[in-house]
C-alpha cells in the first residue's frame, strides 16, 4: 500500500485493503483475547491472595466472557478454505406453492439481510422479482466483506417452511421450501473462459426499486450462456455498461462454481459416494406451527426460538455446520492417514 503506483487499479487496491483489514481484524482480536486472559489470571491471583469472593465471581464471569470469544475466534479460524474470504453472491429461489413459498423466499432475504447488516457487511441487491401477490420469485444477492463466503456457504440448500398460512382463509398448516443457492464472487486472475458467441444478452426495464431512471430505461441486463443454459440478471446499476458488468460477474462466478461441482461430482463417482440432490433433501427446517423449533438436519442443532431466527441469529448454525465439516474432513485424513497435515 506504500507504493506510489498502489491506487492506479483502483479496484486492486480496493482488494489488498480487503485483505489487511482480514489479517489486521485476526491480529487485533488475538491481542486482545491475550489481554483478557492476562486480566483474568491477575484477577484470579488477587481473589485467591484476599479471599474475596466478589472477584472470584468476576473471574467465573470473566472466564465465560472469554471461552466464548475464544470459540468465536476458533470458528473464524477455520475459514481457511481457498475461496472463504472473498464476497458471497447469494441466489433466492421459492419452491412450488405460489403465493406462500414466495413469502417465505421473502422472509429468508429479510433474515439474510439482518444477518449481514448485523456483522458489518455491506449488501447490495443484484437482482430482485416480486411476487405477483407477496413474496419474491427470485433474489440476488452480493453480500460484501471479509469471510463472507466462509460463513454463508453453511446455508447453502432446501430450507423449509411449516406454518399456518397467512394466505388459507382456512387456517391450515402448509409447508412451503424455498431454495438458497450460494457462491464465491470469482478473482479476476482466475481463467475462465466466456466466448461472446456463446451468450444471449437481453435488456429490460428494470421491475424493482431504483428511482425514476431505472424504472424507465432498458437498463437491466440478462445475459444466457447458451452452452450451459445458465441465467444471471442484473438491474441494481444506472446504466446498462454498469449493469452488464455485474451480470458478467455473476456468470464467471457461476461458470466457476459449475466447474467445480462437477469436477467434485467426477471424484465422488470414483470415490463411490452418493449424494442426494432432490428439492426434497431440506438441510433445514423452520417450524412456527404446532411448536417453534429451528432444526438443522446436518448437524442436529436446534433453536427454540424461530423468530429470533428469521430475524438473523444464524450464528449457531453457522458454528454447528464448520465444525460439523471440520469433524468430517478430519475423519477422511484419519481414514487415510493424513490427520497431521490437515488443513482446513
Amino acid at each position: 500500500m506504500a507504493q506510489p503506483s498502489f491506487w492506479d487499479d483502483q479496484a486492486a487496491a480496493q482488494k489488498v485493503i480487503s485483505e489487511l483489514n482480514g489479517i489486521r481484524g485476526v491480529v487485533e482480536k488475538m491481542t486482545a483475547l491475550e489481554a483478557a486472559q492476562e486480566d483474568l489470571e491477575v484477577t484470579l491471583e488477587l481473589a485467591a491472595e484476599e479471599e474475596d469472593w466478589d472477584l472470584f465471581r468476576d473471574a467465573d464471569q470473566g472466564a465465560r466472557r472469554q471461552s466464548e470469544a475464544i470459540e468465536r475466534f476458533e470458528l473464524e479460524l477455520m475459514l481457511s478454505g481457498p475461496y472463504d474470504k472473498s464476497n458471497a453472491i447469494l441466489e433466492l429461489h421459492p419452491g412450488a406453492g405460489g403465493t406462500e413459498s414466495q413469502d417465505w423466499a421473502l422472509i429468508l432475504y429479510r433474515m439474510y439481510m439482518r444477518w449481514a447488516e448485523d456483522h458489518g457487511y455491506k449488501v447490495e441487491v443484484v437482482d430482485y422479482l416480486p411476487g405477483d401477490e407477496a413474496g419474491l420469485k427470485s433474489a440476488t444477492l452480493m453480500i460484501k466483506g471479509h469471510n463472507a463466503y466462509g460463513y454463508l456457504k453453511a446455508e447453502k440448500g432446501v430450507h423449509r417452511l411449516v406454518r399456518i398460512s397467512p394466505f388459507d382463509a382456512s387456517g391450515r398448516r402448509h409447508t412451503s421450501f424455498a431454495s438458497v443457492d450460494v457462491i464465491p464472487e470469482i478473482d479476476d486472475e482466475i481463467d475462465v473462459e466466456i466466448r461472446a458467441e456463446d451468450l444471449r444478452i437481453d435488456t429490460f426495464r428494470s421491475t424493482g426499486a431504483g428511482g425514476q431512471h431505472v424504472n424507465t430505461t432498458d437498463s437491466a441486463v440478462r445475459i444466457t450462456h447458451l452452452p450451459t443454459g445458465i441465467v444471471v440478471t442484473c438491474q441494481s446499476e444506472r446504466s446498462q455498461i454498469q449493469n452488464r458488468a455485474v451480470a458478467m460477474n455473476l456468470l464467471r462466478a457461476r461458470l466457476y462454481e459449475k466447474r467445480r461441482q462437477e469436477q467434485e461430482a467426477q471424484l465422488a463417482e470414483l470415490r463411490g459416494e452418493q449424494k442426494d440432490i432432490a428439492w426434497g433433501s431440506q438441510i433445514r427446517s423452520y417450524v412456527f406451527h404446532p411448536y417453534s423449533l429451528v432444526k438443522d438436519h446436518r448437524t442436529g442443532h436446534e433453536v427454540g426460538n424461530v423468530q429470533a431466527v428469521v430475524d438473523g441469529a444464524l450464528d449457531s448454525f453457522i458454528d454447528a455446520y464448520l465444525r460439523w465439516q471440520l469433524a468430517i474432513a478430519q475423519g477422511k485424513a484419519s481414514a487415510t492417514g493424513a490427520g497431521d497435515d490437515l488443513d482446513v
